[in-house]
Parts: C-alpha cells; sequence; structure tokens
C-alpha cells in the first residue's frame, strides 16, 4: 500500500480561514511538503503553524518566487521526487497549497507529476479571489454578470483586449504590473470602479480605491477589483 497525496487549500492567509477538512488532514499526515523562497520562511507554513500537531516530517519545497523562473521544472522534479520517496513507503503527505490548489496554483505542477503514480486527493480552498471581495465587502458579480479573471503580466494590448467591455472583472498577480495595469484600467474610463486589495486577511491587509494608490509597484499579493456598475447589487 502506498501513501496518498494531499494539495491541501489552505486559504489567503488567516489560520482561521482552513476547511475542517483541509484541518483534520493537516493534523493527520505524517509528512508535509510546502513551498518558500530560496532563503526565508514560508508563508504556507506560516498560515497552518497554529494547527501543526509536533513531530512531522517537513519538506522545504524551496524555488525562485520570480515570474522570469516560474515554473522551476528542476524544484518540481525534485519535489516530486522527495514526496514519492515518502508516497512508495506508504506514507501519506500533505502539501500546502495557499488559496485554492487548482486557482493559479502551483500544486499543479506537482499534481502532473505525481498524479499517475499515486493517488491523489484535492482539497479545495477559501481563493484569494473570493477572499478579496469579502474583505472589501463588494460581490464579485451578481444575476448574469460574467467575472472575467485577469493576470497583470499579460501585455498591454491583451490586457487592454481582456478587460474591453467586462461586466465585473479581477487582475490577479498584480506585483510589479501595477503601473501598467493601472494604465489600461484609465483608459477604458474604469477607474472609478476599481478597487486595490493587498494581502487580504492578512495582518498587513490593505484596502482602498485605486486611483488613492500612489505607490509604483504592489506585492504579489494584491488584486484589483472592477465592477462596470460600480457595485454589483445596483
Amino acid at each position: 500500500m502506498t501513501g496518498k497525496l494531499y494539495g491541501l487549500g489552505i486559504g489567503p492567509g488567516d489560520p482561521e480561514l482552513l476547511t475542517l477538512k483541509a484541518l483534520r488532514l493537516l493534523r493527520a499526515a505524517p509528512v508535509i511538503a510546502y513551498p518558500a523562497p530560496e532563503e526565508g520562511d514560508s508563508l504556507a507554513r506560516a498560515i497552518v503553524a497554529p494547527h501543526l500537531p509536533g513531530g512531522q516530517t517537513e519538506i522545504e519545497i524551496r524555488m525562485p518566487m520570480v515570474a522570469a523562473r516560474f515554473p522551476a521544472q528542476e524544484v518540481y522534479d525534485w519535489a516530486a521526487g522527495k514526496i514519492g520517496g515518502h508516497l512508495e513507503a506508504g506514507s501519506d503527505v500533505a502539501v500546502l497549497c495557499e488559496g485554492d490548489p487548482f486557482f493559479y496554483g502551483s500544486f499543479m505542477y506537482l499534481f502532473g507529476r505525481v498524479a499517475e503514480r499515486f493517488p491523489v486527493e484535492v482539497v479545495p480552498g477559501v481563493s484569494s479571489l473570493t477572499a478579496c471581495a469579502a474583505v472589501l465587502g463588494a460581490p464579485l458579480a451578481a444575476r448574469n454578470d460574467v467575472l472575467t479573471v485577469v493576470p497583470a503580466p499579460l501585455d498591454e494590448d491583451a490586457l487592454a483586449e481582456r478587460l474591453q467591455g467586462v461586466e465585473a472583472a479581477a487582475v490577479i498577480k498584480v506585483g510589479r504590473h501595477l503601473q501598467k495595469v493601472r494604465r489600461v484600467i484609465g483608459d477604458l474610463g474604469l477607474s472609478d470602479r476599481a478597487r486595490y486589495v493587498e494581502r487580504a486577511t492578512m495582518d498587513q491587509q490593505r484596502i482602498l480605491p485605486l486611483d488613492s494608490l500612489e505607490e509604483d509597484g504592489a506585492p504579489y499579493f494584491s488584486m484589483i477589483l472592477i465592477h462596470r456598475r460600480g457595485e454589483a447589487w445596483t
């Protein structure tokens, strides 16, 4: 009997936003694995730290947190091999995934390497998309609105094309692309209907109208929500 791999969605940052299922599996797993920067602490581990029972084997998946080098294929090859060794020995492994594992989550790269050889279960989590809407106090969409999710790293023309005529939109992975995104939103006449959310549900959470943001850049964990009517319920 081999072990089972669990991809646990652990939510956007607040340790209380784990699902009951994720919490149960997290505490029961003899091995946990999580992404971490090349240097420094893992945000994923910090989120679940209050819930860890102690005594678990931990696998740090250290990778460059730089878009130009992501996904780091050799890192995922190494991680899949390391995790596979524990699974072959009969130990379950829980991989911590910020937000939801399959909403732009890096867990997909491990899943693609492991799923054909071992049983895998994906446990959905609270995504950054729904977390940002919740802390903002603004529904993403209503009735027959179409919600468009747009990655900020797209080039300027592609961003403008995707945002042209949107009813509701979420621009994710803003980071160093803030100025470009802000320019496109302004050109489309949507600035007064765009809200900026940074590090939703974390202690450093920040919320303000996009027009009020003075910085030229933003952290990776930031998002811009737009609704053409201003508020979804109007």
